[in-house]
């Protein structure tokens, strides 16, 4: 959806924003944004140390408008950590159970019914994902998704022998977040997590923050291609690296989550037939659990959130500017400098 037109005064801030970043660091961000392949915002700490902060670009194209370090911007799937936390919050309280069935909270096809909610966390439910069928629809809602699931007979396999991506189970915990706690996902979020982590600059989306400043998406021909729909759960929420950043430590100091369910946020889901996949509670895991990581695109917008669990390091990216991002590449060359 994405290229590079960047003017002389935009490549002047680009030289005052790298002196926040170490030398390493700063060169991998500078070819990357030099070759119109990156706008947005990296953050890079190695062992707690903070080694590269900048922001590189524009949030908004056609007014001209700086993209900052404290600019919103959309992170697309990295959403459904915020949305695991928070199902552990609610099983902290004793307020549901993993392994209980998610219809015992909320209306479910018939076919749907003995799905837990373990296996909607590491996408091992069957429930069919939306996003390649009816993703496309602007302000598509909850509700939406689950008139369309309701519309189905099966499961896409039986629940716990495979792993499959689902956007559509993370849809569904959502319902259940709101159900059990009274609250929309947006102000269970901000109350429970956003507050206690300082994390200022993070909100979900929906009608009542669309005013609030936010970087725009766009494509690699710098065409609008911004988000559009209002589901939550799977997606939704608006963050910078620096809140990000201050999320990672608040999980790794055990303020929002107790050491228990951490350590099962990490750990793979065992499948039926005995074998693991490499995905926990909203993370995935790398190197037997030394490392985990999420990336998350929908319109102009990628981002990667990269995690060394025991050296305290991680890598945040976000852009603005989506499929001109080589994200794979990109994370590689940067681990480089940090590990």
């Amino acid at each position: 959806m994405r290229t590079s037109i960047f003017s002389v005064l935009t490549g002047l801030t680009f030289i005052l924003q790298l002196s926040s970043c170490k030398e390493n660091s700063s060169e991998v961000v500078k070819k990357y944004y030099s070759n119109g392949e990156f706008n947005g915002s990296v953050l890079a700490v190695k062992n707690g140390k903070t080694v590269c902060d900048t922001a590189l670009g524009l949030s908004n194209i056609e007014k001209n408008i700086k993209l900052e370090k404290t600019t919103p911007i959309y992170i697309a799937s990295l959403s459904k950590s915020f949305t695991a936390v928070s199902i552990m919050l609610l099983q902290q309280k004793g307020l549901l159970n993993f392994d209980d069935k998610a219809s015992q909270y909320i209306d479910l096809p018939e076919y749907a019914r003995d799905v837990s909610i373990r296996q909607l966390l590491n996408h091992t439910s069957g429930v069919k994902d939306y996003e390649s069928v009816i993703s496309d629809k602007k302000g598509l809602t909850n509700q939406e998704v689950m008139s369309w699931l309701k519309s189905l007979t099966q499961l896409q396999f039986p629940s716990g022998s495979k792993f499959e991506y689902s956007n559509s189970g993370f849809i569904i915990l959502s319902l259940i977040l709101e159900k059990i706690s009274g609250q929309s996902y947006g102000k269970f979020l901000n109350d429970n997590i956003f507050v206690p982590a300082g994390m200022k600059n993070t909100w979900v989306y929906d009608s009542s923050t669309d005013h609030k400043s936010r970087a725009a998406g766009y494509n690699k021909e710098k065409k609008p291609d911004d988000y559009s729909i209002l589901t939550t759960g799977d997606g939704g929420i608006y963050s910078t690296p620096e809140d990000l950043f201050r999320y990672d430590q608040t999980l790794r100091n055990f303020k929002l989550i107790n050491k228990s369910n951490t350590a099962l946020m990490y750990t793979p889901a065992k499948l039926s037939d005995g074998k693991l996949s490499n995905y926990g509670f909203g993370w995935v895991i790398e190197e037997d659990g030394k490392t985990v990581n999420h990336t998350g695109g929908l319109n102009g917008f990628r981002a990667i959130f990269w995690r060394d669990l025991h050296h305290n390091s991680c890598i945040i990216a976000l852009t603005n500017q989506g499929d001109a991002f080589p994200l794979t590449d990109f994370l590689k060359d940067i681990k480089k400098t940090i590990q």
